[in-house]
């Protein structure tokens, strides 16, 4: 019940950005570490190992603070202890930010304002943006809700089912160590390797679980749901990463638009495969059916997370 009340929660509230953030200082930490780790004249190997003591540490401390004060919390009164998980199972999700920070982008493009849109989309993609044109801005902001309606919406919500908030915390800790550190570039090849390959690891069973009911949120949107599930087979390796395509294939089939594609990243062109058909052009309110695909995607998942939830605590308490 505490996923459910935190979902409740996001939807009223969203990301409380005037308000301490404990994913905020989870990336606070990952940042001073690495300025205090990271050394260009380091060899790859020494890289490498510093790169699996950020992790390591990471994952400890945002475990461990959790666990204490939940065990507080629940030791003094547990329906405090239950609120007390609620609020924090609300930081962990963000559906909520992740629609409001896209249709930023949606705004700024109804009102012409080209440049205001990609400023706006800059603030949630990793690609370099002032290159991008009216269609490629949208393309951005669509995939990033596709693929984030997993990472940063749905995989949390698997996690806080099988084991709450802790659970929780864990996983988006390791997210935001690969956000931060898991690029593929001279930098973070190595130092950032372990933080990317734990990541690929969470997500390889939400990503495909999440893209199995992206496609009947398709249907239940009035989207093409027979192409969501045609292109997710087709095109769901579409990216370097193992997971990220299979929510950006699900999204583009359902909307009958084509995704992804070659794009610069710090100032270098990468040449990346494209995702889905061009049935049609891509277009603004594109950015609204990605966020209502997003939605209808987390209740379902939600759902069965609750049920799920109810299920383990259940045979616990047998």
């Amino acid at each position: 019940m505490e996923i459910l009340m935190g979902f409740i929660i996001d939807c009223f509230l969203g990301d409380p950005y005037q308000l301490p953030h404990p994913v905020r200082w989870i990336g606070d930490m990952i940042g001073k570490l690495d300025q205090k780790l990271y050394r260009d004249g380091d060899s790859d190997k020494l890289k490498l190992h510093k790169g699996i003591w950020i992790v390591i540490a990471v994952l400890l401390i945002s475990v461990i603070c959790p666990l204490v004060i939940l065990y507080f919390a629940y030791s003094f009164n547990f329906i405090f202890g239950c609120i007390l998980e609620a609020v924090m199972c609300y930081y962990l999700m963000a559906p909520r930010c992740l629609r409001d920070e896209s249709m930023k982008v949606y705004k700024a493009l109804k009102q012409d304002d080209v440049e205001g849109a990609r400023k706006a989309v800059s603030m949630i993609v990793g690609r370099d943006t002032e290159v991008l044109d009216k269609s490629g801005i949208i393309r951005a902001a669509v995939e990033t809700v596709a693929e984030n309606t997993s990472d940063g919406v749905t995989a949390p919500l698997m996690y806080m089912a099988l084991g709450g908030a802790v659970f929780g915390f864990f996983y988006k800790a390791a997210n935001t160590m690969d956000s931060m550190l898991g690029y593929k570039n001279e930098k973070y090849s190595y130092f950032g390797r372990c933080a990317a390959r734990l990541d690929d690891i969470l997500n390889f069973i939400p990503s495909r679980i999440t893209a199995f009911f992206m496609i009947i949120a398709a249907y239940l949107c009035g989207f093409n749901g027979k192409n969501a599930f045609m292109i997710w087979r087709r095109d769901r390796r579409n990216h370097a990463s193992p997971n990220s395509a299979q929510t950006e294939a699900a999204c583009a089939g359902a909307l009958e638009v084509q995704l992804a594609g070659d794009a610069y990243y710090f100032g270098k062109l990468y040449e990346k495969k494209t995702i889905g058909d061009n049935i049609r052009e891509i277009e603004t309110e594109d950015i609204k059916r990605a966020n209502r695909l997003m939605y209808v995607t987390t209740v379902l998942v939600l759902g069965v997370s609750v049920m799920f939830s109810v299920m383990i605590r259940g045979l616990l308490c047998c």
